[in-house]
This record gives structure tokens, sequence and C-alpha cells, in this order.
């Protein structure tokens, strides 16, 4: 039966203000179970490091491969999206993903499962700017912030699911079996992408939306000069620096290392703890939107990135400090960090304004890479500092650091949020 003639459907497949919506949450699903594998690492950690005998370094590197792929494919990624579009980009993107998650779920080995993360990686990198150039061609420029935060929450929520219902599913199932489930998911959400998803309203043959312009495709010479414009552009290199570093620690803290540090600190289980970090998805999909929805109200975005720079530092700053406050004080700082992220995407839009409509998603690529290339370092660098608090003793086959080493993560976080002040600054008086 076609769906034009479903009962009920017909009229939003017909109407283009509303199959917009099926379509971005077609695209969504996929970008929901991105957050997911790149964020249930830390539930699966001691499995992880138990089933493949591996340090706490290399299983940061293991959890970075995915970043590091990730962050590299940002600025092709907007290119591909430019010049082929988010449909057939996004589709291609989902299918080598999922591919990835059946293969790291089924590997006997570490070297196994590195490749199996590297193709997580490779698919995923192109699901956001897919979805954000999607919003471009779908949605007017007075609802792009909304949809750009929108667009984060979907990513935070995925982050939720990566905490506490992830750690109940690996409990039931096994981490293998909920790894390789994901993956069937995720096939399924990348056949529905190339069938359904259109570029725009024009290519899914219907009438333009008011204040939508059709983009037409970038020529190789466009391209060419767009893409060396915003790379050779301030405003993109210090945004990027900022977004390193508060997107780079927020992923590492509640992607990784998050879960063990509750768990060893307060001597309670991956469950429990999981439940602490899952403070951290909430806020993720929380401030986003929220941060959205004001600067599209009101015209004050430099100085909100400025007060949560400032708080993000505190709060990081203050866990480094103490070692082990009150576990409630623990969620309220990851739901903290990981709402105050809502006010850094708000440079995603200002770069996004900088530049021709048509070259929108070499922009965010350009930008988009640079929290996770800080995914990719910082969980390294972390793991470095906590193997050398290592007790020598295992817990479920992962490494016990002492208090002191954590603390040294969390003020690595914390000198990470001196530079993103100094960033959100420069942004300020460059931008008034």
């Amino acid at each position: 039966m076609s769906v034009r003639t479903v009962p009920g459907l017909s009229s939003i497949w017909s109407n283009p203000y509303r199959r917009r919506w099926l379509l971005w949450g077609i695209l969504a699903l996929s970008f929901l179970l991105v957050s997911v594998y790149r964020l249930s690492t830390a539930v699966i950690a001691g499995s992880v490091m138990d089933a493949f005998a591996i340090t706490g370094a290399q299983l940061g590197t293991l959890h970075a491969i995915f970043f590091i792929v990730y962050a590299l494919m940002q600025i092709p990624t907007g290119i591909l999206v430019d010049k082929v579009g988010p449909r057939r980009t996004a589709a291609a993107g989902a299918a080598v993903m999922n591919v990835g998650a059946v293969w790291f779920a089924l590997t006997t080995s570490y070297a196994g499962a590195l490749g199996g993360r590297f193709f997580i990686g490779l698919g995923g990198s192109v699901i956001f700017v897919s979805m954000i150039r999607f919003c471009a061609n779908w949605y007017r420029a007075d609802e792009f912030a909304t949809m750009n935060g929108i667009c984060f929450a979907v990513g935070g929520f995925g982050g939720l699911l990566a905490t506490t219902p992830f750690a109940v599913l690996v409990e039931f199932a096994g981490w293998r079996t909920s790894v390789a489930a994901l993956g069937a998911i995720g096939l399924v959400a990348a056949v529905a992408t190339f069938a359904f998803v259109r570029d725009s309203a024009a290519r899914a043959d219907l009438p333009a939306i008011e204040g939508v312009p059709e983009q037409p495709e970038l020529s190789v010479t466009e391209v060419t000069t767009f893409t060396r414009r915003i790379v050779s552009d301030r405003w993109t290199w210090i945004t990027a620096v900022m977004l390193y570093c508060t997107g780079g620690v927020n992923l590492t803290l509640v992607g990784l290392w998050g879960i063990p540090y509750v768990v060893q600190t307060y001597d309670t289980s991956v469950t429990v703890a999981s439940m602490i970090t899952l403070c951290g998805g909430i806020g993720a999909v929380v401030g986003p939107p929220t941060f959205g929805r004001l600067s599209d109200a009101v015209d004050y975005d430099t100085e909100f990135i400025i007060a949560s720079a400032v708080s993000y530092t505190v709060v990081l700053g203050s866990l480094a400090a103490i070692g082990d406050p009150p576990m409630v004080a623990v969620g309220l700082a990851f739901f903290l960090t990981g709402s105050l992220f809502g006010a850094f995407v708000l440079t995603f839009p200002m770069i996004q304004a900088r530049y021709d409509e048509r070259a929108s998603g070499i922009a965010v690529g350009a930008i988009n890479g640079a929290s996770f290339f800080g995914a990719a370092t910082f969980p390294t660098l972390m793991g470095w500092a906590l193997d050398a608090y290592w007790t020598g003793e295992f817990h479920d086959g992962a490494r016990v650091y002492t208090e002191t080493g954590y603390r040294l993560a969390f003020a690595i976080g914390a000198i990470a949020g001196l530079v993103a002040v100094c960033c959100a600054v420069w942004i300020h008086r460059q931008d008034r």
C-alpha cells in the first residue's frame, strides 16, 4: 500500500510542513544511535577491558578511535552533504556505522575491536552534519537555532540512553548482544533514510516552504572556494578550540571515565553509577533546545557563552578540588556540564551565518569536528593520568584508580574550561 493512501497519514505526507518532521525523525533515529555508540563505552568499560585484557590507556584509545575518524571526516562530510545531499550521505553513513557495530559485537580481539569502532566512527561521522543540512533545506532561518538545539538534544537523549537504560540492557543480555541489537536497528534506519528522506521539499515533489529557498548543489570550484575561506577564518579556529575543550571533556567524562569514577570512588555498582552520569545526558537534552529558543528570541548569544564557560570551569574545578563530594553533587555537576554545553552550540548558527547558505554543511563540519578531536585526545590523556595512580588492583576486570587520579582528570577538564573562557571572551568582543 502506498504511504499516500494510508488514512490520516496521506495529509501529513502531502504537507511539507508536516512531512519534514517525519523525515527529520528518521535521521534523528540514526543520530540517536551515534550518541549511544559514542558514549556507551563507560557502561561496558569493565567488560571490554576484561574481554580484551587491555589497560586504561588502551581502553582510552579504543574509545577515542571513534572520535579520531569522526573528527577527521567533518570537513569532507560538509563537502559531501553540500555536493551530494544529506539523504544519500546519511544513508551510506548509517549503513557503515551499524555494520561496524555488529563487527565490534562479534570480534574476539583488540585489533578487531579497534576496527569495529573505526567503522562506527566513520559511518557515524556524517549523520549530524546531514541532519543540520536537512534542517537548512526544510526550515526557515528564524527556526534554525531552535532546530539546531533540538538536533543536539537528540544527541543528549542518546547519551541518556547510553547510561542507565543501556546498563540495564547489558546486565540482562550481555554487552555483545546489546551492541549487535543496536546495529540491527540501525541498519533498518539506514534503509528507511534512503527510501523516504528527501533533500528538500522540491525534491519530494512538494510545494515550497515559505522562507526556505531551493539551494542548488555547489560546483567543484565553489566547494574549493568556500572550504578555503572557512578554514582560513579566525572565527572558525577560535570556535573550534572552545568546542574542542568543552565538547571533548564532556564526551570523555560522560562517555568513558564518569562511570568508573563513581563506581570506584563511592563503591557502588555500574547501574547505580550510570544513573549519576545519566544526569549529564538529561542536561544535554535540556540545555541545547533551551539556549536555542533563547537565541531565536533575544540577542544575547555571546553573553550566554561567556557565562556558561565560566560556570563550566567552576563546576569541573570544584570536582578536582574536592574529589569525593556527595554523590548528589556529582550528579548535579554532570547535569550542569551537559546543559551548559547548549550555550556553546550557539556558535553553530553564528558560524553558519557568516557564509553562503549553500555552504552550510562545510561551515558546520569545520567546527563540529573540534568536539570530537577533543573526545579523541582527552580519553587517552586522562587515561595516562589515571594509570599513574593505578592501585595495582582490578575490579570486575577493570583497573582500580585512586581518588587523586580522578581529581587530576577533573583538573585537566578545568584547565580546558579556562581555555574555553578565553575563547568565549574573544568571540564576544569580535561579535560586538
